[in-house]
């Protein structure tokens, strides 16, 4: 009686305020639509994509070894979802592999789910800082979820295949995204995981959308009685932080719960049954899975983390001297996006393509084996990760700038540049302003120093003399060159280069 009374409590917690539970008549027909199409692929199928997932070396670890075996890829039906904060207007490197993975579900004929923390957001997810994060006021919140919300869906958008499967960026956005979510239970790949001929679909959630509906009784009483504190306690991330000298506020320390009972709730009201995350994210995954099983009283619900993004040397991929290396083009052009990438060293390269592609993974090796041949050239397979990264980040067009810029402001280029693609730099390269008669006859050697190109004119006359200087990208070889009017571009702009890395654009006024 009391468990039944209990059972009874918890789905009038769980059931939506705003008709988030589905009809039962449309449950079943969900249910048997995605049974049968499970059954006819299951005979075709080869590898999940958890195997996929492995082989890329994007697994950390797993709650189920069920669920990387090609057993379950074959008969299941997965909704996996990836949780993102919105701390910051754009979303950043360390954010990539998780949209990768969602990816690869999708390619896997899968759904994905992103999940934008609108809720989560306001409180902070404790894992891997040091110290608590600044609090965030609500304005900012709900345009940094705006803002995350339509980059992904630019992102997860771009299929390398068409399919009737994939919801186009507008309408991936919804407010009741549990009828997409409904209606994706079928289409698994026929043959290979990868084949990319049938694509899952992918939906967009925003949590805020339930847990402003819950009040903290509600919570307490539903959810915080089946918690254990000792268990909470036990979590690396919490652990880490009450050794601290900053220790935990109590806000952070209720985030787990916060993180688990969103997977609780795509769980029972969508059928999300698989959360990823960063291994970072274990501790908040399990909380999930923990509370599923302890408040529904089912199994099915699973976990699978993938490494952090790290470089060879174990420092953070995506952090630079002037800060994160950002997925908005608003924040960080193409340009500076694939010239990160184009300067990975040589160590990590590979590990990268396995990472963050989708090339096959003959073709890693084989570009892995061509680096060790004579007569490679320099930067090649460097030159295939940034064209792969910028085209999934970015898109074609944004490939395309990037690619433009790249050539036009080669030092030594013959391509005829124009103050368009120069200004496309300008805030990725330091720039200055000076007036047009202050320009016009200028010695050369006065301008590089007095730009702060070069730190004087003596180091000038001598980065002359070795051939390092270039003036919009023509090299110049004599110390008496006055800047002409054909020198300014449209009018405009100069582009000054020391050496292929050091530039300065210099707008006329």
């Amino acid at each position: 009686m009391a468990s039944a009374a209990m059972a009874a409590s918890s789905r009038t917690f769980l059931r939506p305020r705003r008709l988030l539970l589905l009809p039962d008549p449309c449950r079943r027909r969900f249910s048997a639509t995605a049974a049968a199409s499970a059954n006819t692929v299951a005979t075709t199928v080869r590898r999940s994509v958890v195997d996929v997932l492995r082989e890329r070396g994007l697994v950390e670890a797993t709650t189920s070894e069920s669920l990387g075996s090609s057993a379950a890829g074959e008969k299941q039906q997965i909704k996996a979802y990836c949780g993102f904060d919105p701390t910051a207007e754009s979303l950043h490197l360390g954010n990539l592999i998780g949209l990768v993975a969602l990816s690869w579900f999708r390619r896997c004929g899968h759904t994905a789910v992103a999940l934008v923390g609108g809720a989560t957001g306001r409180v902070g997810d404790p894992s891997g800082k040091s110290t608590e994060r600044p609090e965030l006021d609500l304005a900012a919140v709900i345009a940094n979820s705006n803002a995350i919300k339509s980059l992904i869906a630019q992102i997860l958008g771009r299929a390398s295949e068409p399919s009737h499967h994939a919801q186009s960026g507008k309408n991936a956005i919804l407010d009741k995204n549990e009828h997409a979510l409904a209606s994706s239970g079928h289409g698994l790949s026929d043959n290979l995981c990868n084949v990319g001929g049938n694509m899952g679909s992918f939906v967009i959630l925003d949590n805020y959308d339930w847990w402003k509906d819950i009040t903290l009784l509600d919570f307490l009483k539903e959810v915080g009685k089946f918690a254990r504190v000792g268990t909470m306690i036990a979590k690396e991330s919490v652990k880490k932080r009450l050794n601290s000298e900053e220790g935990m506020s109590y806000t952070e320390f209720t985030y787990q719960l916060l993180q688990g009972y969103d997977f609780l709730y795509m769980f029972k009201n969508m059928g999300v049954n698989v959360q990823i995350g960063g291994s970072d994210q274990w501790g908040n995954i399990t909380a999930g899975t923990d509370l599923i099983r302890k408040i529904l009283q089912v199994e099915g619900a699973n976990g699978l983390t993938f490494p952090l993004l790290l470089k060879s040397d174990g420092m953070k991929f995506g952090k630079t001297e002037d800060g994160a290396i950002w997925l908005s083009s608003k924040m960080l052009s193409p340009y500076k996006f694939y010239q990160y990438f184009y300067s990975v060293p040589d160590v990590d390269v590979v590990r990268f393509m396995k990472i963050l592609t989708f090339v096959s993974l003959d073709e890693i090796q084989e570009l892995e084996e061509s680096m060790k041949k004579p007569g490679y050239v320099p930067n090649t397979v460097q030159r295939r990760l940034a064209e792969e990264v910028t085209r999934f980040v970015h898109g074609k067009e944004g490939l395309e700038e990037a690619l433009k810029a790249t050539e036009a402001l080669r030092p030594g280029a013959q391509t005829e540049l124009d103050s368009q693609t120069i200004e496309g730099i300008a805030d990725d390269v330091p720039s200055c302003s000076l007036p047009y008669d202050q320009v016009l006859k200028s010695p050369l050697v006065d301008l590089a120093a007095s730009t702060g190109l070069l730190a004087s004119k003596s180091a000038v006359r001598r980065l002359i003399k070795q051939g390092g200087l270039y003036l919009n990208n023509l090299k110049i070889d004599s110390e008496d060159k006055l800047i002409e009017e054909r020198d300014i571009v449209d009018g405009k702009v100069l582009l000054l280069s020391a050496g292929k890395k050091n530039k300065m654009v210099v707008r006329i006024s």
